[in-house]
């Protein structure tokens, strides 16, 4: 049985499109449950990019030009209809359509992540997480949040991450 006012947290089959890992600060899960059902994408995954886009800040910029909490190029904003990157609800819908093109073009999780990452030309160029080490280390990283790194109510559980550039 839960606490009350805990969320629940899962990363396996039937964890459903609304189960957030318990690293989502409050105010961001129902933007990011939202966004996750109307696009159809896992909410876990939407949230653990969050976390290493931007640490759930909204306000983040990149020394790269990358804005807001889901770090939008600017051209890659105006693609998805955001105006303002630093509006963080939108910036999550944005996120999240974005992401379901991505899977939809690209039918995996690691290569979406690398062309979130990377953009798409040089995932479609290799047919893989192409070997830039930002890349690698993103998509690492994300996969590493989504087995359970990071969350609570995965602390004890003996996992181990280990990232292999």
């Amino acid at each position: 049985m839960r606490a009350a006012g805990s969320r629940s947290v899962g990363f396996g089959p039937g964890d459903g499109r609304g189960a957030l890992p318990a690293f989502v600060p409050e105010p961001w899960a129902p933007a990011i449950s939202r966004a996750a059902q109307h696009w159809n994408v896992g909410a876990a995954l939407l949230a653990a990019q969050l976390m290493q886009e931007s640490g759930f800040n909204p306000f983040a910029r990149s020394p790269a030009g990358a804005l807001g909490i889901a770090q939008f190029m600017p051209g890659t904003a105006r693609a998805y209809g955001l105006g303002d990157p630093f509006d963080a609800p939108a910036a999550i819908d944005a996120q999240a359509h974005l992401m379901h093109d991505l899977l939809r073009q690209f039918g995996s999780v690691p290569l979406a992540l690398a062309a979130y990452n990377a953009g798409p030309v040089p995932v479609q160029a290799c047919g893989c997480v192409p070997p830039i080490p930002e890349t690698v280390a993103y998509v690492a990283a994300i996969l590493a949040l989504l087995g359970g790194a990071g969350d609570d109510a995965a602390a004890g559980t003996g996992l181990k991450v280990r990232l292999v550039a």
